[in-house]
């Protein structure tokens, strides 16, 4: 079986970590957190490898959590996102920063430990099983070519809209091969009618299609892409001004500017299941229900792992 690595980044989880932090709670029967379903899907589908990209000042915690856990099943990696992870000739420039720098540095931190296509994901959402296969798939079989091509699960938009308020969406613009031609940062997407989704803005609404393809910062990559990673992360740093403390070096925006000046190509992957996590905290009960509908539909053993 191919190799491929399942990288989570989880370094945006707070220092209280399992102390009511929302994207740690419990969902599952025994206790499983949304994780434990990642990686389960993940091992189902064919991945060896599991990379949790983390804060040093978590790690204690996070191992008790769940990595020590989940190394009886699978290889697992740390990699380390650090604010004052930066060349060192910018560390003065941004010395008052407090926080990491967004989702590009999170994967960069991996480039030490990862040696094979990998698999991005977000700690607190839940994918489905179709996303880890339709990756392990793309990323085991494709083909080296001169160009550089990349990844996106591309998920339907109604099916991940929360009852409880807008959320921000990758809206995509897909052509007749499966290629991604435009990607639009979308906020306050809300459940329309029928098959309509409603975006609410300062000048009125506007309706959309339920159907249309959305980013939900799934995307599966070689490690040749930490070049450009690494290049991208050098011109961020030097572009933005001092003094902008909150600025962030976002992986959709990176692959939006690559797209636009023809240096990379994107490849979408379909998967119709429903996406899941916990944008509001009313959300938590909704995904305790749909975790437990999916149990009992058989689509996971009531205890997770018992049959690996």
């Amino acid at each position: 079986m191919s190799k491929a690595t399942l990288v989570i980044m989880a370094a945006g989880i707070g220092s209280r970590f399992g102390g009511g932090i929302k994207q740690l709670a419990p969902v599952g029967p025994n206790g499983e957190i949304i994780m434990d379903y990642s990686i389960y899907d993940a091992i189902e589908a064919g991945f060896d490898k599991v990379v949790f990209v983390i804060r040093k000042d978590i790690e204690k915690d996070f191992r008790e959590v769940i990595g020590n856990r989940i190394e009886k099943y699978i290889d697992v990696a740390y990699a380390y996102q650090e604010v004052e992870d930066i060349p060192e000739k910018y560390r003065e420039k941004f010395s008052g920063r407090t926080k990491p720098w967004g989702t590009g540095q999170a994967i960069l931190c991996c480039k030490n430990v990862v040696d094979s296509p990998f698999l991005v994901i977000n700690a607190d959402d839940y994918y489905g099983k179709e996303a880890y296969r339709e990756a392990y798939r793309y990323l085991t079989e494709k083909k080296n070519t001169d160009s550089i091509e990349i990844c996106m699960v591309g998920f339907v938009l109604k099916n991940t809209l929360s009852e409880n308020g807008g959320v921000t969406r990758g809206l995509c613009q897909v052509d007749d091969n499966g290629m991604l031609t435009r990607i639009v940062e979308t906020q306050n997407i809300e459940k329309g009618d029928d098959s309509k989704a409603i975006i609410k803005g300062d000048s009125g609404d506007r309706i959309i299609d339920a159907d249309s393809p959305v980013s939900m910062n799934m995307w599966g990559m070689s490690p040749e892409f930490f070049t450009i990673l690494d290049s991208g992360f050098e011109e961020f740093l030097a572009k933005t001004e001092e003094g902008n403390l909150k600025a962030e070096y976002l992986l959709p925006t990176l692959i939006g500017q690559l797209l636009q000046e023809g240096r990379l190509k994107v490849k979408v992957l379909k998967s119709r299941d429903q996406w899941f996590g916990v944008t509001y905290k009313e959300d938590k009960e909704a995904v305790v229900r749909s975790v437990n509908r999916l149990v009992e539909e058989g689509l996971y053993p009531l205890k997770l792992y018992a049959d690996k």
